[in-house]
């Protein structure tokens, strides 16, 4: 007489909880991938540079990303997206190194700029480059924001406009947009570096926006749906591995 005795209990078991994780590893995933990117395209506008005015920070041609802001949430350093009808049609990209009741100057013994009276030691400039080929003088209207590009001796920035009537500035309210990274070419792919030559002015630098935790957040979502995805079908496979595997027979 023969007895077959066949434990497979714990295989289904674990097949099933393998199930189980897989399906909420994917679906945290999709929560994190589609929801990152659902929240950066209600907080973030792309843009493209066309010109080279802000190299080395930002390349022509390059693909940023741009956080929607209100005029009157900029700070010195930050660099913005605007576009003031005096300037052109195009929106436009340069970095703000006055605000209203400045006294902006360049260049001191060292050619740096100043602002009200102290030098600010632009790390972000070409290397070996003055802070501007040409000395100018100006003060920053209330209300208003003055502009220029990193790449100094080729930018068209305030400094072209200081004849006008409010001394090449451009008001608050034409910005619409502050820069935080920089999306393409993926060799320069990263977050533009905080403005700390400005942060013992006044008022300080712009915070850093949710756009690293924003991206964080996808590139986990991917994983977790990609992984979940994989260890599903893994899972029942060991299962019934094991099952069979438990099977026992007795003569």
């Amino acid at each position: 007489m023969s007895a077959a005795v066949r434990t497979g209990g714990t295989s289904d078991g674990h097949g099933r909880l393998g199930s189980k994780l897989s399906g909420l590893a994917v679906a945290v995933g999709c929560v994190l991938f589609l929801g990152g990117f659902v929240f950066g395209a209600i907080l973030y506008q792309p843009y493209t540079v066309p010109t080279d005015s802000m190299a080395p920070t930002v390349d022509a041609g390059n693909r940023v990303l741009a956080q929607r802001i209100d005029g009157g949430d900029v700070r010195r350093g930050d660099v913005v997206v605007f576009k003031d009808e005096v300037w052109g049609d195009l929106p436009m990209v340069k970095r703000v190194v006055g605000v209203g009741g400045d006294k902006v100057a360049c260049c001191d013994k060292q050619g740096r700029l100043t602002v009200n009276g102290k030098p600010v030691a632009e790390s972000y400039l070409p290397k070996g480059e003055p802070a501007s080929p040409s000395d100018f003088d100006t003060s920053v209207p209330k209300g208003n924001l003055f502009l220029l590009g990193d790449h100094r001796s080729t930018s068209q920035d305030s400094r072209v406009h200081m004849a006008d009537g409010d001394h090449g500035s451009v008001p608050r309210g034409a910005v619409n947009a502050r820069v935080e990274g920089t999306a393409w070419p993926l060799d320069g792919f990263g977050m533009l570096a905080q403005a700390t030559p400005f942060e013992d002015l006044p008022g300080g630098i712009s915070e850093p926006g949710p756009l690293r935790s924003i991206f964080l957040a996808v590139v986990a979502g991917a994983v977790l749906i990609l992984g979940g995805a994989a260890y599903g079908p893994l899972a029942r496979r060991s299962g019934r591995s094991r099952k069979g595997r438990a099977g026992v027979r007795t003569a």
